[in-house]
């Protein structure tokens, strides 16, 4: 019976994305918060005028409009950003960083980027780049 590669290779992503999840939460839980929050303020800081519709912050990150809205409710209670109204469609709803969660996630993406070379640091910079440019190739398919 012929080995499925492809399931092996599944399975392997699964593993090491449970990796990455697990280390860079630990890195970024001395800053209060874990790795879906760390994405959305990421998406929301570069983003030019640092605020988002809600639903198009859902796409960014993969959740669900009812997904992120369970995310980003604590977070707008703890000060890390705020939900605005927008002024010309009262059904679309925006997610702007806040100065706090600004100041959070700039502290954050120091303990982001150690733990994210600490994962790979047993990876050259040819290795490095050829796998990119593998998982580049991959998400086009999508």
């Amino acid at each position: 019976m012929p080995k499925n590669v492809e399931a092996g290779l599944v399975i392997s992503l699964i593993s090491l994305q449970s990796t990455i999840q697990k280390r860079i939460g630990r890195a970024l839980s001395a800053h209060g918060i874990g790795v879906s929050e760390y994405l959305v303020l990421n998406q929301l800081y570069m983003t030019p005028t640092q605020t988002i519709r809600r639903s198009d912050l859902a796409e960014l990150v993969g959740l669900t409009p009812s997904g992120i809205t369970r995310l980003i409710n604590p977070m707008e209670k703890i000060g890390l950003v705020k939900k605005e109204e927008n002024l010309r469609d009262a059904r679309v709803s925006l997610v702007t960083l806040s100065a706090a969660g600004k100041q959070v996630y700039e502290d954050a993406q120091v303990s982001f980027a150690q733990a994210s070379v600490s994962l790979f640091e047993s990876l050259g910079v040819e290795q490095l780049d050829t796998f990119t440019e593998l998982l580049k190739t991959i998400s086009k398919g999508f």
